[in-house]
């Protein structure tokens, strides 16, 4: 059964996880190697991680979300946060730390591929803020709540988790693919979930797997609705034993970064008004595609009108 509207609720959507200013070199001439400098006149600054990028996306096309996360004393000079304040995102619960920078990751794209450094010490662990009062009362005011972060220290989420669901509330993450965490560990975080969304890659590490069709398998042992993400091949999930898949979008990737947070985002969107899990994936397709043919995970993003005709004409192919 699919997601309801609850009045009752302040939120739609609450994100959970890291923040980040992404510096963003696109269109190189090159590959970039050691030793060697490129110039390019293509350079963003953006809002950038899991976190602000699936918000945004939900929110562009009309879901009220709000983001828990943590950003240094320099945040209110930054245009990435102004980014993150002009979109109405609710930042009542996220923390302001004077002894740290908000994390910065440079980005480099190249073709279809690209490459990130990033410094965040102000990231260690962020699960700490679930101790908060505040923190805690935003969470569970949510219809769902989205982890896009690492998911260290089991004993921190586990309880949260329990509470979110016990309230009713629907659980969904996209942690990435981390060899410093045992597969128990993860397991006993994600068995709360709804979603997870790792893409093909990621899917076949967790589940020691070597496609994404036995991935998606192996997952659904652990999760209600696995959701896949296949690139330029688009997307699929596994609900009650039932495999549904589709396509992505044409187009030019001009910077995959982020691509996949904004599938998470549209797919979110899509779950939170009732709709069928098809389209759900078209939605989540139509954001990740968009995204990764602007720079920036976050440029491309549609805004509901623009969402609508690619829903249509997606559906009408269909």
């Amino acid at each position: 059964m699919l997601s309801k509207r609850n009045p009752a609720k302040s939120f739609d959507l609450v994100v959970f996880g890291e923040f980040f200013s992404d510096l963003v070199f696109y269109r190189l001439p090159d590959r970039p190697r050691l030793g060697e400098e490129l110039k390019t006149d293509h350079f963003l600054i953006a809002p950038g991680g899991g976190l602000a990028t699936t918000a945004l996306a939900a929110s562009k096309l009309g879901t009220s979300t709000g983001i828990v996360t943590r950003v240094g004393a320099d945040a209110p000079t930054l245009p990435t946060w102004s980014a993150i304040l002009n979109q109405g995102l609710d930042v009542s619960a996220c923390e302001i730390r004077k002894d740290a920078a908000t994390a910065l990751t440079v980005c480099i794209a190249y073709k279809a591929d690209r490459m990130m450094v990033t410094h965040e010490p102000i990231n260690r662990n962020l699960e700490d803020l679930l101790d908060k009062d505040i923190v805690q009362r935003k969470l569970k005011r949510a219809r769902h709540v989205h982890l896009a972060c690492a998911l260290h220290r089991p004993q921190k989420w586990i309880p949260m988790l329990k509470a979110l669901r016990d309230e009713g509330i629907t659980i969904s993450a996209d942690f990435g693919w981390n060899p410093d965490i045992s597969i128990n560990q993860l397991l006993s975080i994600i068995r709360h979930c709804e979603f997870v969304f790792p893409n093909e890659h990621e899917a076949c590490a967790i589940t020691g797997t070597k496609s994404a069709m036995r991935a998606l398998e192996k997952l659904s042992e652990w999760v209600r609705v696995p959701i896949i993400k296949l690139g330029a091949k688009g997307s699929m999930l596994m609900s009650e034993g039932k495999v549904y898949k589709q396509p992505a979008l044409p187009g030019v990737i001009v910077d995959a970064t982020g691509a996949g947070d904004a599938f998470n985002g549209g797919f979110l969107h899509e779950f939170l008004r009732g709709s069928q899990w098809d389209n759900c994936l078209r939605a989540g397709n139509i954001c990740g595609s968009l995204a990764a043919q602007e720079p920036g995970g976050s440029q491309g993003l549609p805004t509901h009108p623009e969402f609508a005709r690619y829903m249509r004409k997606m559906r009408a192919k269909t």
